[in-house]
């Protein structure tokens, strides 16, 4: 019989492994595992990525605060609180705070996007 305080446990930005990536945007790993990522993510004002696709993973971006812009090859979204964008694999995309407040964000990805990320452009 498996130990349900091994299998399940709680979890929170104060406990997860955290990691800083970009212009000083921060990322704390919720769920890492074999089949799925959960990343919840945060960007300041004026932040934004490289565009790029993943071969493999699906994402669902999910938005918990502030304004999250999204390029999806050449359609940009715009997810405002409790909105969602559902990414698959191999669609160019690119997110990006162009709002003046900071935005925190879930980030679903199925297999884990690690390792499966291929930059295609500039900011």
């Amino acid at each position: 019989m498996l130990n349900p305080a091994i299998v399940a446990r709680s979890i929170s930005r104060e406990t997860a492994d955290h990691y800083t990536w970009g212009n000083q945007c921060d990322g704390w790993h919720l769920l890492r595992a074999a089949e799925v990522s959960v990343i919840e993510e945060r960007m300041p004002p004026g932040a934004s990525e490289v565009a790029h696709f993943h071969k493999n993973s699906r994402q669902f971006f999910f938005v918990l605060a502030g304004t999250l812009s999204i390029l999806i090859d050449t359609v940009q979204h715009t997810l405002r609180p409790e909105h969602g964008i559902e990414i698959g694999p191999g669609l160019k995309h690119r997110v990006f705070n162009e709002s003046e407040s900071e935005v925190r964000f879930i980030v679903v990805s199925v297999p884990p996007s690690q390792g499966d990320r291929i930059n295609v452009g500039a900011p």
